[in-house]
């Protein structure tokens, strides 16, 4: 039976190579999509079958429900696996997928609606008595009504998205006078991000720790909590490292962790892989977060203390099977994962891309590495930026801790921006390594150590893709050639670029990321101050204030709707 199935990946990067040999260890057939930039990816080379979605941006491919049906049809996949990100937590994906008569690798559709409506969830937590803290039960009309309850309950508030997830749509209130402005960026932001612009709010606990459990339930009514982790390390709401188990909690809410994320998934009658979220106060208050209905990012160092494949155990729970496991497994060891995202912690983060010249792993005892790059690959500036994972584990935290430092110092990427620097800068923090202070705002609040600057890569200045059709043994091919491969002289892209940069001074005001300058919060002319909020802009669905870089009048250069790479001159302070 295990031979005659076949499963397409709706996703890329290095989560669609997890995928991929999950299903080599099962024997199972596996079909990969691509968008332009990814014709030469690494899950492309890897899986037995590759087809093309035309287009270069998430929205022409990854999240083209109908172009993802149609190849999964053409391919005759008998499975979709969604991965995480771009189509793993929509209902109406997961329906799709059911309607074409395929099996969804994930939970059922109303349980992804019901657990992805934040107010829902926070409902069905509360009907099982998981550990809550104040918040309103259904979204808010206006900004009004965020700023009566935040005089109740007190300061700091947070305001949320209710469709939202990844920081995008999070709003943190720690001045009665931010509310209403704060508001109405958390609508907009949800809006762009999720379609839906309704927000809920709830007491914000600060500086708290996140706490989850990796969850795994069957279509026979077994649900098994794997384990927990910690995911406190985070900017902008966006995971950074993670570990399992969570370390230095105490056993009262390890418990607490356990039965409530079994029972808030019985009562949302859930099936698959799924995490359940939790923040934990410094005073040791537990206090329900969010469910996310899919596999997670940081999965494999569940994997590591547990002993369970995760994405094989989701495909057979698809495929009908029970679980390989029935009760919570004591965890083995202590894994910590490092998130190696293209971006350049020295500038804030600062999504990078462009060619990777040098990708080098580290390898060895205790050390895993998934990625979907290598030495050659494009990083493209359409998608996330994670490139790769490094997952180290011992039989203590501490001997997990020394593998990482061996395993950072081994690791070598060039030519794009990486955190590298960063997560070894974290291991010597006593913080992270010896008591554990960590909290969701350490990075911003807390960590002070300088890095230097990477060298900015050259824009990747896409070239157009040619396309045209071939015909081979009664089978139409898409063929796409770069464009200037016919031009009489070809001007490369190094080139191009350097006859275009214009010479930078120390007026000018330049954009932090490559995005949309959504709105200017000055007037041209007007006197600023150093360190203020002068305009938004708005890239992968998120808002990134842009700050004035010194004292003096402000000159207006870029308009409003349009998009600027970073480091584009976008203004002028003189």
């Amino acid at each position: 039976m295990m031979k005659t199935e076949k499963l397409l990946i709706a996703n890329r990067g290095e989560i669609a190579v997890r995928i991929i040999h999950a299903c080599r260890d099962m024997g199972i057939a596996s079909v990969a999509l691509y968008a332009d930039d990814d014709i030469g990816s690494m899950h492309v080379e890897l899986a037995d079958e590759a087809w093309g979605l035309a287009g270069a941006t998430a929205s022409e491919t990854y999240l083209n429900i109908a172009a993802i049906i149609e190849i999964a049809k053409k391919s005759k996949a008998t499975m979709v696996h969604p991965g995480y990100g771009f189509l793993s937590e929509r209902a109406e994906f997961a329906q799709a997928v059911i309607d074409a008569g395929l099996k969804w690798v994930g939970p059922s559709p109303s349980a992804i609606e019901k657990l992805g409506d934040k107010i829902e969830a926070r409902k069905i937590a509360a009907s099982v008595g998981a550990p809550l803290v104040q918040g309103t039960q259904d979204p808010l009309n206006n900004a009004d009504e965020a700023l009566a309850f935040a005089k109740q309950f007190g300061l700091p508030i947070a305001i949320k998205a209710a469709f939202g997830g990844g920081g995008r749509g999070l709003k943190v209130v720690w001045k009665l006078e931010e509310v209403k402005e704060l508001y109405e960026s958390a609508v907009r932001e949800a809006k762009a991000a999720f379609g839906r612009g309704e927000c809920f709010v709830e007491q914000y606990l600060d500086q708290p720790r996140h706490v989850e459990a990796q969850v795994i339930a069957d279509q026979h009514g077994n649900i098994v909590v794997l384990g927990t982790r910690d995911c406190s390390l985070q900017r902008r709401n966006q995971k950074l490292v993670e570990e399992a188990p969570a370390p230095f909690i105490s056993d009262e809410i390890y418990q607490q962790i356990l039965s409530s994320a079994k029972n808030i998934c019985q009562a949302a009658n859930y099936v698959g892989a799924g995490t359940v979220e939790y923040l934990l106060s410094r005073d040791g208050k537990l206090s329900f977060l969010e469910v996310n209905t899919r596999l997670q990012v940081e999965h494999p160092v569940t994997e590591e203390t547990s002993k369970v494949d995760l994405v094989v155990e989701q495909i057979r729970v698809a495929q009908g099977h029970t679980l390989s496991i029935q009760e919570t497994p004591k965890a083995q060891g202590h894994a910590i994962e490092f998130r190696i995202n293209a971006e350049d912690p020295a500038r804030g983060f600062i999504p990078a891309f462009g060619v990777l010249s040098l990708f080098e792993a580290p390898f060895g005892h205790g050390v895993r590495v998934d990625t979907g790059v290598r030495t050659g690959s494009l990083v493209s500036s359409h998608f996330d930026s994670l490139m790769a994972k490094l997952i180290v584990t011992g039989p203590t935290r501490e001997v997990a801790i020394a593998r990482a430092k061996r395993a950072l110092k081994q690791f070598k990427i060039e030519g794009v921006a990486s955190v590298l620097d960063f997560h070894r800068a974290v291991l010597n923090e006593p913080d992270f390594s010896d008591e554990f202070n960590i909290h969701t705002r350490w990075i911003e609040n807390d960590f002070k150590q300088e890095l230097k600057p990477s060298k900015r890569s050259i824009p990747n200045h896409q070239q157009p893709m040619l396309l045209s059709y071939i015909e081979i043994d009664g089978k139409l091919h898409r063929l796409g050639l770069p464009a200037g491969m016919f031009a009489q002289n070809p001007v490369s892209a190094v080139e191009q670029q350097q006859s275009i940069e214009p010479e930078l001074s120390a007026e000018h005001l330049l954009a932090p990321i490559n995005g949309v300058m959504s709105a200017w919060k000055v007037e041209n002319g007007e006197q600023v101050t150093e360190g203020q909020i002068v305009a938004i802009m708005e890239a992968m669905k998120m808002e990134v204030p842009v700050l004035a870089h010194q004292n003096g009048v402000i000159q207006i250069v870029a308009e409003q709707g349009k998009s600027y790479q970073a480091e584009a001159i976008i203004g002028i302070i003189e």
